[in-house]
This record gives structure tokens, sequence and C-alpha cells, in this order.
């Protein structure tokens, strides 16, 4: 067990933490002919199927869809001009402190010169001025004081008058403490005992609230307090993030699939697996490429996919009874809608590249791909057009159409300019794969480990014995599955960083009693 879990001093100097050293004494080659399958050729999967893969695992990797990439994953899309782009499943943050992940993606490149930064992300809204959450000091409480000091929203009375135990629970995450004392309660009820202003709530915590694929009422204010750690209070790096100069297939999913065969891997696209069988002390994989044998089994699929293949695998579910009720347990996040524009004119030059929204009904937040990756601002230069990203991070519309028809006409309440642009191609996808974490539902989800002796999980629904977030805690699952493997072969594990993983005041006494819903 690493020092930052085992420390009980909160950490006073921001800095990465090493939370799995790999023994010295032992071998890093894995005994010759092991083998191994990966099903799910997302982060996850491809995480632990890299690790495996270069120690020398024979790996068989299954993906259903015919790409890689899962919520990251990308694929052609032909315009009307007879163009072709990359069409992705939407915008996401390369955070700095994303280590693992970061770690992964060095395979690809190893200088990381695909990522660049970027310099503004304000959260807009049609009733309040814009809030810029860029260039803030890396380290509380030096963080909290800028953004107090510059916030057009967060006023000094409201700072004084706010909740002090609230207040106290955002700086004092504590894995075991601050899931015994708010698990049970929503954030909304959360953020309501805060006594902040409905400005100050909306512009400066729903955006954040609603990144995690869920509303304020549906999500656990433990969840809540721990990402409010991981992604500000407790991040080395800052809250600064990257994105790719180039679509993701060509920066990542193309050259990590290289990298993989180079060591061996068969990677399968285009190959959904059906079912799990009980195969004499192995696992016998059902798929509508055949089925394989393997004593090691890495299930890296999205939650839904997870139950589906259970229910249709009665005999493993017999096999591994508290897999199977962990996975009764699993709730999907309601579904996150895409919609991508192609217009005829660009928007405005002031505009930032990308923009978080608040008080939108179902907009959440835009991104302007024609002013972050190549190919899209090669499009624009040749058109004279721009390429518009919008999306919803918990969409209630009944499909595709009618949310990004939804997006379209909330995107010309905040960007004007746009409703007169012509909309030359538009693609909008709608998906319901990302987890959800309710209040009460710590202690419901699965681990790495199952059961079920050769099967492990991998995917940003886990509960993981460190604190991570969105691809990040993918990644980390891949590398922890791999690192199960690696335990049972008795060969050294593979590194992984962290963040500190307690608050500046944990272990500081309530003020009060806690609040419950």
């Amino acid at each position: 067990m690493s020092d930052a879990m085992t420390s009980r001093a909160a950490p006073l100097r921001m800095r990465p933490r090493r939370l799995v050293t790999p023994d010295p004494l032992l071998p890093r080659e894995v005994p010759p002919g092991t083998e191994a399958v990966v099903v799910g050729g997302g982060i996850a999967g491809v995480s632990a199927a890299v690790v495996l893969a270069e120690r020398g695992v024979r790996v068989t990797l299954l993906e259903a869809a015919d790409h890689l990439g899962g919520r990251l994953g990308a694929w052609p899309e032909r315009l009307p001009d007879g163009s072709e782009q990359i069409v992705e499943h939407g915008f996401h943050a390369f955070f700095r402190h994303y280590y693992t992940w970061r770690s992964i993606l060095r395979r690809a490149d190893p200088e990381l010169a695909f990522l660049a930064p970027v310099r503004s992300y304000p959260v807009i809204s049609a009733d309040w001025p814009a809030e810029d959450l860029s260039g803030l000091p890396a380290a509380p409480p030096l963080n909290l004081l800028a953004l107090a000091v510059r916030s057009k929203s967060l006023t000094s009375r409201e700072l004084v008058r706010a909740d002090a135990d609230t207040g106290r629970a955002l700086l004092a995450y504590d894995r075991a403490t601050t899931y015994a004392e708010y698990d049970d309660l929503d954030a909304a009820s959360f953020l309501d005992q805060f006594g902040m202003s409905a400005r100050s709530r909306s512009m400066l915590f729903e955006a954040f609230a609603r990144s995690f694929f869920c509303n304020q009422g549906e999500l656990s204010a433990a969840e809540l307090v721990a990402m409010f750690h991981y992604y500000f209070l407790g991040n080395p790096e800052g809250i600064g993030f990257d994105v790719p100069n180039t679509d993701h297939a060509t920066a990542i999913w193309n050259p990590l699939r290289r990298h993989l065969e180079a060591h061996g891997a068969d990677v399968r696209a285009g190959s959904p697996v059906t079912a799990i069988e009980p195969d004499g002390g192995r696992w016998r994989i059902v798929g509508d490429d055949g089925d394989l044998s393997t004593a090691h089994l890495v299930l890296a699929v999205d939650p839904g996919a997870l139950t589906a293949v259970l229910d249709r695998s009665p005999a493993t579910a017999a096999a591994a009874p508290r897999l199977a009720r962990y996975a009764e347990n699993l709730r999907v996040a309601p579904p996150f809608a895409v919609t991508r524009l192609w217009l005829d004119r660009d928007v405005d030059p002031e505009r930032a590249p990308f923009c978080a929204v608040s008080g939108q009904p179902t907009l959440d937040s835009i991104a302007i791909y024609s002013r972050l990756e190549e190919p899209s601002a090669q499009w624009a230069r040749a058109t004279g057009g721009s390429v518009i990203e919008v999306h919803s991070y918990s969409c209630r519309l009944p499909d595709a159409t009618a949310a990004g028809d939804a997006l379209r006409r909330e995107l010309g309440v905040l960007w004007p300019e746009t409703t007169a642009a012509t909309v030359l191609h538009r693609t909008d996808r709608l998906e319901a794969t990302a987890p959800a974490f309710p209040p009460g539902s710590a202690g419901t989800r699965p681990g790495v480990r199952t059961d079920a002796r050769g099967i492990r999980l991998a995917g940003d629904y886990l509960d993981l014995p460190y604190l991570s977030g969105l691809m990040e805690r993918a990644a980390m699952s891949g590398a922890l599955a791999a690192n199960d493997v690696f335990a049972e072969l008795g060969v050294a594990a593979e590194p992984i960083m962290g963040v500190p993983q307690r608050g500046l005041l944990a272990g500081l006494p309530r003020i009060g009693r806690p609040v419950r819903a």
C-alpha cells in the first residue's frame, strides 16, 4: 500500500503521489505462453491490453464497434461536399493530472506533441457574466483565494455567510469519512445547505456537477466532493487541460493499435461478445468471431453491457454470485447527446474554443473544433465556415434528432451569430453508456477483482482503491486489472501515480451534524 493511502497527515504540499510501486525483486516479464483476453476497446480495455502486452502477455482484444475508443472513439464522416472528416463521441478535456492515461498516451506519442493547451475556458450563461476558471494557481488554498478574488459571481458576503460545515467538507475529502457522511445525500441538497446564491451556484457548481453525466439531484454528494477534490482542491497540476490538435483516430487509436500489434496483440474490432461460460478452470468467450478460451479475462465494457453479458451467461453468474449482484445494482446515467455542426460561416472571433454552459435546459458545453484541431481548421479555411460541437451531458429528450434541434436552438441563444448561419452538415448522437453515481450507491459497485478467479473488470464505473475521475478512472482501472494478473503470476506491478488522496482539512472534526435528505 502506498504512502498516500497510509499517511494520516493532510497533504500540505500538492504533489503527485506514487500509489503503486513495483517490487524491484520481482521479474517484469510474465512466464512464456501467458495469454489474456480483453473485452472492450475503450480507454480501460486498451490501457489493460497495453500494459499486459508490453510484459509479454499474448493479448486478444475484442471490441464490438468497428473502431476503438469507446466514449473517446472516432470514425469517418462523409460531408455533402465530398470531403471526409473524422468525428468523435464528443469533446474531452485531457487534464494534466491524468497520470495513468497520459502514460498510456505516451506509447502513441512519447512527447505528447499532439496535445495543445486550452488557454481559456469560460463558464457562460444567458443571464450572468462569464466566469473564467483558467489561469488559477495550482495549489490550494491559493486557487480558492484567487477564485474568490476574481469571481464575478461569488461575493465576500456569500463567503462569510456560507455554511461552514459544507465548506469544510469540500476541503476535507477523506474516502471513508466523506462517503460515510455524504453518500446518502444528493448533490443538489448538499449545495442547498451551502447557502450560495443562485448565480454563484449556477456559474461555479452546476456545469461542474453535470460534467459527470448526472443532474445534481441524481448525483451522490460524496461523489461531488470527491471529484471537487480530484479536479480542483487536490490537483497538483492545476485545473488547466489540453486537447488533441488532430482527431482521436489519428492521434490516439491508430497509433495505440499499431503499438499493441507490435507487441504481438491480436486486435479485433467489430467483434462483439455475446456470453462468457466457465471452461474447466478457464473462461470461454462466446462471440461472433468464434469462441476463445482464456485463464485471464478482463471485461472492460460499460456498465449496461456488463449487465447484458452476465444476463446471457447464467453459468458464470452462478459461479460468481457477488459479481452478478454488483452488476444488478449498476445504474447507467441519462443519455448524453453530441451534435456537430458544419456552418457556412465563422463565429465571433472573440469566442473561446471551449465553453462550459450554465442555465440552458439541454446545452452543457460548446467546442469550436475549427479552432482546436487541424482537420476541422483545414475544412474551415477552405470553405470560410466553422465546425462547432455542442453537448448535453444529461439529456432527457427522446431521440438524437430532438436533442440536436434543442442544442442548435440553445446555441443561438448564447451565440446569436449562429442563428443566421446555414448548417451545411450535421451529425447527432444520443447514447446512454456512462455510469451513474446516485446517492446511496457507495459500496454497491464492483472493484477490479471479482469472485470468479480469472475475471477482472475495468471501467470508469468501478470502485477503485485510489481517487480518480472520468478518463483517468478508466485508464487506472485498466492498469489495475493488468496488475491483478501480474500479482497472480508473481511479476512486478505497473507503477501508478495519482493525486493526494486526502484534503487539506481531512481529519478535522465537523462543526455541526450532517444534514440528511
